[in-house]
This record gives structure tokens, C-alpha cells and sequence, in this order.
């Protein structure tokens, strides 16, 4: 049986660290405004990395949100594509997860 406050206590411990952590990617980016040719390149370089890890956060939002969504209708643990129940292992590991191990591949 999956422990669903849990689940959803820890979904949105995740999704706070993620807020945080595009804010201050955000404030970074924001920042960069060297005058210096050289030190431009490096700082584009450094919001080109940035950026990604941006892209990457955001899509992990969006997992959680939909997770969270999934919780309140009463439909989190079971996978979405074939209505089995996901695994305890699997949610250990990927607790936004909407798929079950098969439905994964």
C-alpha cells in the first residue's frame, strides 16, 4: 500500500527546492552584464549551462504538478496509460512518475 501523504509530502518538499533553485538561476542570469569581451563569452557560456538546468527544473515542475494533480483526483500510484498499480519501488525512486515499469519502456 503506498503511503500517499507521504508521497505527496515529499512531492512538494521537491517542487519548493525546485522554485528556489530557478529563482536563483533566474538571479543569475539577470546578473550577467560584464562590459569585458572575454568575460562575456565565459558568462554566455555559464547561462547556456544555466539554461538547461532551467529547462530541466521546469519539466520537473511540471511532472510534480501533474503528480499532485493525480494525488487529489484519488488516481496517484496507478499508471496512466494501462491502470496498473505502480510499484512502491518505482515511486521510491520516481515519485512524480505517471507510468508503471512496463508502460516506462
Amino acid at each position: 500500500m503506498i503511503d500517499v501523504k507521504a508521497r505527496e509530502t515529499t512531492l512538494k518538499f521537491r517542487l519548493a527546492e525546485l522554485n528556489a533553485r530557478l529563482h536563483g538561476i533566474e538571479e543569475e542570469l539577470d546578473s550577467h552584464q560584464s562590459k569585458d569581451w572575454e568575460e562575456l563569452a565565459v558568462e554566455r557560456e555559464e547561462d547556456e549551462v544555466l539554461q538547461g538546468i532551467g529547462s530541466s527544473g521546469k519539466a520537473e515542475i511540471e511532472q510534480i504538478h501533474a503528480a499532485l494533480a493525480r494525488i487529489a483526483a484519488g488516481e496517484y500510484g496507478f499508471c496512466v496509460r494501462c491502470g496498473n498499480e505502480i510499484s512502491s519501488e518505482r515511486l521510491d525512486v520516481l515519485p512524480a512518475t505517471p507510468f508503471c515499469r512496463d508502460c516506462a519502456r
